[in-house]
């Protein structure tokens, strides 16, 4: 397996000129294979601006490790994040999903708010984030709104 991953990332680091959908491609393919941490060194190299579909899933990849550079990273790129993909359900739900394992309740209940349209994916992240950090009464406050 470990084989495969450094096949997959000599070919990947091979290509020139890299999309958007390659990273994802990749992004998705490491955290498959538990390395998530290959993830963010890749992101560090990436030459060109993030898209939803990278921005999605480099917050899942951050969620996945939950350390002081996921951290760091997830934060920078929430704020960073363009405005035409913060009402982007599935960009929002990945961030809320992160922000809920970092422990900041306060952040991921703002970018709730911020979103106009919300999904049952939105309301499900949001209250499995409010169960991991003990707060599972707010679910009950949600569901009455």
């Amino acid at each position: 397996e470990s084989k495969d991953i450094d096949n997959a990332m000599h070919l990947f680091s091979s290509i020139t000129n890299k999309s958007n959908y390659m990273y994802t491609v990749m992004f998705k393919g490491l955290i498959t294979n538990n390395v998530a941490e290959k993830v963010l060194d890749l992101f560090d190299d990436m030459k060109i601006e993030p898209d939803q579909f990278n921005l999605s899933t480099l917050f899942n990849a951050c969620a996945v490790l939950n350390n002081n550079r996921a951290m760091k990273t997830g934060k920078e790129l929430l704020a960073k994040m363009p405005e035409n993909y913060r009402n982007n359900n599935i960009t929002s739900t990945s961030a809320i999903d992160m922000l809920m394992k970092f422990g900041d309740v306060e952040s991921a209940e703002r970018i709730f708010r911020s979103i106009k349209a919300k999904d049952a994916n939105i309301y499900g992240a949001l209250m499995n984030g409010y169960n991991l950090n003990g707060e599972s009464w707010k679910c009950f406050k949600i569901l009455k709104k």
